[in-house]
């Protein structure tokens, strides 16, 4: 099943990187059983988010002509609201630091040029003998911590809103859906905590986040999802990037396709997690892959916040918090690396 993926990955992928250089779809690996959670969580009728729906999912309920999706969601009053969760000014980097050592699918990369004045001689100019440096970055947009916008993965060619591949992929950059398009993203952030569904400092691979996982760690943090929220998974899972950047990328703990109909279901924004594709993988059903990413970007125009660095909010149980992204402006990208910040 693992080359049988990797076979269809390689078909999506390298005509996309040899006519742009910078469009890739996220990817993943074979499933396998899921290890058995140490939790019991209270019973949930899941039967409304786990059933295939026959019904049509285009076009939005913001209207046939929208390109923003969820971001509709959100207002002033949100953004006022989310301000009053700030009292103490601390601040956290939710982007992790992105080089070429930062792990990330095969065929992504991450290369920086630097040039300094005389070649880095020292040489200078003018009587204030001034000198200087410049730089240029060669990288996919899909590397380190990263924005996943609408254009980013679609179900048989159709995109958010039912958009058509043909009527908006270019080579020089996608014209509908362009991560500078979208606005500032400031609300309330949600951290949940998921190393409470176990014992260990972080899940394994495969296990999965449904409704009753994140219903039992709402509980827990006596929290509640609002409409316009961001919410971001914390799963442990980055903490093994560092050293071992393999197990990392074979695999990871995430949500199912479940447990991402039910988080758009409470008019969320964005989804994100510790993690480099948020949804579980191996995926629960090894013919249908990355259908979380299908049902939040396609089917419910959610953005997707991948490899965000949760540690420090869970460490200091932060489970809310004023949420700010702004994100580059790159004209054409279908996703961008990005370092959110959240104020407590």
């Amino acid at each position: 099943m693992r080359e049988l993926i990797s076979g269809l990955l390689s078909i999506l992928i390298m005509p996309l990187a040899t006519l742009s250089g910078i469009i890739c779809l996220a990817v993943g690996l074979s499933a396998a059983p899921v290890e058995e959670q140490t939790h019991q969580p209270t019973k949930l009728d899941q039967s409304s988010f786990e059933s295939e729906s026959p019904q049509k999912w285009f076009p939005s309920r913001f209207g046939e002509n929208d390109t923003l999706g969820a971001i509709n969601l959100l207002s002033p009053e949100k953004v006022l609201e989310a301000v009053r969760l700030v009292t103490s000014g601390k601040t956290y980097a939710l982007g992790i630091p992105t080089g070429p050592n930062t792990p990330a699918y095969p065929g992504r990369s991450y290369r920086i040029i630097t040039m300094a004045s005389g070649n880095g001689s020292g040489e200078h100019w003018g009587t204030n003998q001034m000198s200087g440096m410049d730089d240029a970055i060669f990288s996919h947009m899909g590397i380190g911590s990263q924005l996943d916008g609408l254009g980013h993965v679609g179900i048989a060619a159709k995109y958010y809103n039912g958009t058509e591949a043909r009527d908006f992929f270019g080579p020089a950059g996608i014209k509908k859906f362009s991560t500078h398009e979208i606005p500032p993203i400031v609300s309330r952030g949600v951290l949940l905590d998921l190393t409470t569904l176990t014992k260990e400092a972080f899940l394994d691979a495969g296990t999965q986040i449904g409704p009753a996982e994140i219903q039992f760690a709402l509980r827990k943090q006596n929290l509640e999802i609002k409409k316009g929220d961001v919410v971001l998974l914390h799963t442990g899972w980055s903490s093994i990037a560092e050293n071992e950047p393999e197990r990392f990328m074979k695999g990871e703990p995430g949500l199912t396709v479940a447990g991402a109909k039910y988080l758009a279901s409470k008019n969320v924004v964005a989804v994100g997690a510790d993690t480099w594709g948020v949804e579980v993988i191996p995926f629960e059903n090894p013919d249908r892959i990355f259908e979380v990413h299908q049902t939040l970007l396609a089917k419910n125009g959610v953005y997707i916040l991948e490899n965000m660095h949760t540690a420090d909010l869970a460490r200091d149980q932060v489970s809310e918090f004023l949420f700010v992204l702004g994100q580059p402006r790159f004209v054409g990208t279908v996703q961008v690396v990005v370092n959110p910040v959240a104020i407590r």
